[in-house]
C-alpha cells in the first residue's frame, strides 16, 4: 500500500491526511489567519495549508477581470493586496505547529519557494496552475522535501511530464486529483482515477475537493483510497476571501473529518467494496456510480476552456521590441487567464532566451512561435 511520510507520520488509505486550505482567506490579516488556524484545527484538520503570494510570480498586471466564486474579480490588484511577505508565513507555520498540526504552503515562482525553503517547511504543495512551471517543479525537486502536486485542468501527458521532473530516488511525491472549477461539479469528479492513477505512476494519491457537499465526494474518496484530502476551509460564506464561497465552515468541516475517518475505518475493515456499498445506501446507487465515473483521465467538461488559460505559459512582461533578444529580464511563465494571449509552454524558457524577437511584442501577451527569431550571435 502506498503511503505518505509528511511531518514524521505516515499517511495512508488506513489514515488520509486532512488538510484544511486556508490559502489567501486570511486577507493578509494576521489575526484573523490565527482565527483561522485555530478554528481549522478544532475543526480536526491535521494540516493547515497557505499560499505564499506574490503577484508577478502569478500573472501579468494586464490580466483584467477573472471570474471566481465571488464574481469579475480584478485578480492581479487582488493578489497585490494580500501579498505578505515571509515573515508572515512563518509565523503561520510556527502557529500552525504549536497546535500539533502539519504545515503546508504552495509557492508560486522561484522568489516565493526559497523564501518557505529557508523557513524551514517540511514539505511543499504545487497547486494545478503551476503543473507545467518547469522552473518552479526543478527548484522546489532540489529541496528533495514531500511534495504534493495538484493535477486539475490536466491530461494524462501533463502528469507525466511534472513527475518525470520531480520524482528523484527516496524523495516522497504525492498526487492529488482535483477538478479546477469553482465549484466543481460532483459529476464531473471522476474518483476512480485515484486508484488507475496510483498504479500508472506509482505514487499515493489522493484529493483536492472544491465540491460543494462536504460528505460524499470527500467520502468516496476515502473509500477508494486516497491518502490525502484536501477542502477548502473559511469562518463563513459570505466573508471576502477568494475561496470562501465554496469552502467549509467549522461546523461542516469537523462533519467531513468524521465522515472520512469513519469510511476509512470501514474501508481498512472490511474491504473497499463495503465502504462504497455504505455509500450507496447514504446517497443512492446512480449518485455513486456518477461520481465514480469511468476511471479514464480527461479534461473534465467545466475545466476543458481553460485548459489554456488556467495553467502556465510565456508572455513578455515588458514591451518587446523586433530584434530585442529574449532574456530573464522580458518574458516569464505567467497564468493567461482569460484576457491575454496564451503562449508557447514554458518547457521553451531556456531555448529562447539567447534568440532574438522576430516582431514587435505587446506588454502581457503570450510569446508564440511566430514570435520567435534567429539565435542571437
Amino acid at each position: 500500500m502506498h503511503k505518505f511520510v509528511f511531518y514524521s507520520k505516515a499517511f495512508t488509505a488506513n489514515r488520509p491526511l486532512v488538510i484544511a486550505e486556508i490559502g489567501t482567506g486570511h486577507g493578509a490579516d494576521f489575526k484573523k489567519a490565527e482565527e483561522l488556524i485555530c478554528a481549522a484545527v478544532e475543526s480536526g484538520a491535521e494540516c493547515v495549508k497557505f499560499q505564499h503570494v506574490y503577484a508577478d510570480e502569478i500573472l501579468h498586471p494586464a490580466t483584467g477581470m477573472v471570474e471566481l466564486p465571488g464574481g469579475m474579480t480584478p485578480l492581479y490588484e487582488v493578489f497585490k493586496n494580500i501579498e505578505t511577505g515571509p515573515e508572515f508565513i512563518a509565523r503561520a507555520k510556527d502557529k500552525t505547529e504549536a497546535l500539533g498540526a502539519c504545515f503546508l504552503c504552495s509557492p508560486f515562482g522561484i522568489k516565493s519557494a526559497r523564501e518557505l525553503r529557508n523557513m524551514g517547511v517540511q514539505a511543499v504543495k504545487i497547486a494545478s496552475p503551476e503543473l507545467n512551471h518547469v522552473e518552479l517543479l526543478q527548484e522546489t525537486a532540489s529541496y528533495k522535501l514531500p511534495l504534493i502536486l495538484s493535477s486539475g485542468v490536466s491530461r494524462l501527458s501533463d502528469i507525466e511530464f511534472a513527475l518525470e521532473i520531480v520524482r528523484q530516488e527516496g524523495m516522497q511525491t504525492a498526487l492529488l486529483h482535483c477538478i479546477t472549477a469553482y465549484p466543481a461539479p460532483e459529476e464531473e469528479f471522476n474518483l476512480r482515477l485515484l486508484p488507475n492513477l496510483s498504479a500508472i505512476f506509482n505514487v499515493p494519491t489522493g484529493l483536492s475537493d472544491h465540491s460543494m457537499d462536504p460528505l460524499v465526494v470527500p467520502g468516496l474518496a476515502a473509500a477508494l483510497g486516497a491518502v490525502i484530502i484536501e477542502k477548502h476551509f473559511c469562518l463563513s460564506r459570505s466573508g471576502d476571501g477568494l475561496d470562501d464561497k465554496i469552502a467549509l465552515v467549522p461546523e461542516t468541516f469537523a462533519l467531513m473529518v468524521k465522515s472520512i475517518k469513519n469510511i476509512a475505518n470501514l474501508r481498512h475493515s472490511l474491504g473497499y467494496e463495503a465502504a462504497i456499498a455504505e455509500l450507496i445506501k447514504e446517497y443512492g446507487a446512480k449518485r455513486i456510480k456518477t461520481i465514480l465515473g469511468s476511471g479514464e483521465k480527461k479534461l473534465a467538461a467545466s475545466e476543458e476552456g481553460n485548459y489554456e488559460r488556467t495553467r502556465r505559459s510565456i508572455h513578455a512582461v515588458k514591451p518587446i521590441k523586433k530584434g530585442e533578444v529574449f532574456a530573464e529580464s522580458n518574458i516569464a511563465a505567467l497564468r493567461s487567464e482569460k484576457v491575454l494571449k496564451p503562449g508557447i509552454h514554458p518547457r521553451y524558457l531556456s531555448f529562447l532566451k539567447n534568440r532574438k524577437a522576430a516582431r514587435d511584442i505587446s506588454d502581457g501577451q503570450g510569446i508564440v512561435w511566430d514570435d520567435i527569431g534567429d539565435t542571437c550571435g
